[in-house]
């Protein structure tokens, strides 16, 4: 088992268990011995899975279910509010209580060694290139991946001489880890419902820059540039320690020539799709380096990483037309994402985007236009709210209204519009971190 000092803690309660990084925790504490329970709103992939690993999930919430009466420690996400029963019970009871972000700082400090991976896009595919290129490289490692890998899922470990996993912003929560090697891939206005304004968004990642002993931070960011002290990559800037240079490109995938501190060391031919991946790759390179470990191996694993699910995933087809997700729902995600989509797929492209929160949407909605208005075939689908109440104001519909397109309330609405009007050859791109996902897969099994 893990904690010397979680004396007499054996069994552990997790509220929100089907969450990404918690299932990923779940998995992890399972596999050292502890025995692991909890419970979510919904059933799901992860859901399932955990019962691999040996952890009892629940489905709906009960104050009073034995496995969290009888936990020694109950472990509780962000999207959880303090009013839910079962996360009054465990107070009740005189539980010990951990938010997510506590258990995973607690869970990084009984490890050698220490990778993480922040951003306000990309941490997901960095974190997984990581991973194989730890792998390829022989450490034995444990990683927490904020995604679905292709290969590991959310979870991996082989040992404890690395730990691998992403320092999100929400909340701060980046912060809580002190790393060895910390990743910056760039700095967005996201979350602001946690900050003052950009600057105190900014100050946040400075101060996770400098817990790292070393930090590398993209060159090419214009936030990122105002951190002090730290190493850097990109693409653009000719005075990044590793650069990416002579940049090629077949089928929307990306190869590419390494310069350490100005020195061509190897070229990398990726096959994830997009140029963003080329910044994801160079970050995982040159904290691979940082590290000691030789650039044949890196380049070995980097080469040999696929895709995370839900980033340009390729899920079906629908009247012929090819149906991709990606979990684009920032204006810059977005952008990025038509970008490569208009670079690798043929024929005409249909894009059905659904905002994710409704504080998000009102927070950036100019920004969310400015995005969106130039696609040519737009659908807004009605917005994932997570953990927020109705606020028109940030409303999909106002979205759409504004934009001046189809605004599909539900899946009836979107697969009427879509059956009369997309054709063998198109493509259709789903856009969202909500349950849009679901709503492809569901066209993609269709008997029409």
């Amino acid at each position: 088992m893990f904690f010397a000092e979680w004396n007499g803690i054996k069994k552990i309660y997790f509220i929100g268990i089907g969450g990404v990084s918690m299932s990923a925790l779940a998995k992890l504490l399972s596999t050292q011995g502890y025995e692991v329970s909890g419970s979510d709103a919904l059933r799901g992939e992860e859901t399932e899975n955990l019962a691999f690993y040996g952890v009892k999930t629940y489905i709906g919430v009960d104050g009073n279910r034995k496995e969290l009466i009888e936990a020694d420690m109950v472990v509780y996400t962000d999207a959880i509010p303090k009013t839910h029963d079962e996360l009054k019970s465990a107070f009740l009871y005189g539980k010990r209580v951990l938010s997510r972000a506590d258990l995973l700082a607690m869970i990084s400090k009984q490890y050698a060694r220490v990778l993480s991976v922040a951003g306000s896009h990309g941490k997901t595919t960095c974190t997984s290139m990581c991973a194989h290129a730890l792998r390829s490289v022989g450490v034995s490692f444990t990683a927490h991946i904020g995604g679905a890998d292709s290969e590991f899922g959310n979870f991996y470990t082989s040992g404890r001489d690395f730990f691998l996993t992403e320092a999100c912003e929400y909340k701060r929560n980046m912060v809580k880890i002190s790393a060895d090697v910390g990743i910056v891939l760039n700095v967005d206005c996201d979350h602001m419902e946690c900050y003052a304004d950009e600057n105190d968004l900014i100050d946040c990642f400075a101060q996770y820059t400098r817990q790292a002993k070393v930090a590398f931070v993209c060159a090419d960011d214009v936030r990122c540039a105002r951190f002090e002290n730290c190493a850097t990559f990109g693409i653009n800037s000719v005075c990044a320690d590793y650069r990416a240079v002579d940049l090629r490109a077949k089928n929307g995938r990306y190869a590419f020539t390494v310069e350490e501190y100005g020195n061509a060391i190897c070229r990398v031919q990726l096959r994830a799709i997009g140029r963003c991946n080329v910044y994801n790759a160079l970050a995982a390179f040159a904290a691979m380096r940082s590290f000691g470990f030789a650039e044949k191996e890196i380049k070995k694993g980097l080469e040999n990483f696929k895709a995370v699910k839900r980033r340009f995933e390729k899920i079906g087809a629908y009247r012929g037309a090819e149906l991709i997700c990606d979990y684009a729902h920032h204006p810059r995600e977005i952008t990025s994402t038509i970008l490569t989509a208009e670079e690798v797929c043929k024929g005409r492209l249909f894009v059905v985007f659904q905002p994710h929160t409704y504080s998000r949407t009102k927070l950036l909605f100019n920004d969310f236009i400015k995005a969106l208005q130039p696609i040519k075939e737009l659908i807004i689908f009605k917005t994932f709210p997570a953990r927020e109440k109705f606020d028109e104001e940030g409303c999909a519909e106002r979205l759409a209204t504004e934009i001046g397109c189809l605004y599909a309330e539900n899946v009836y609405v979107l697969k009427t519009w879509l059956k009369k009007t997309v054709r063998e050859g198109d493509t259709v791109l789903f856009l969202g971190a909500g349950d849009v996902y679901y709503v492809a897969q569901y066209l993609a099994k269709e008997i029409y």
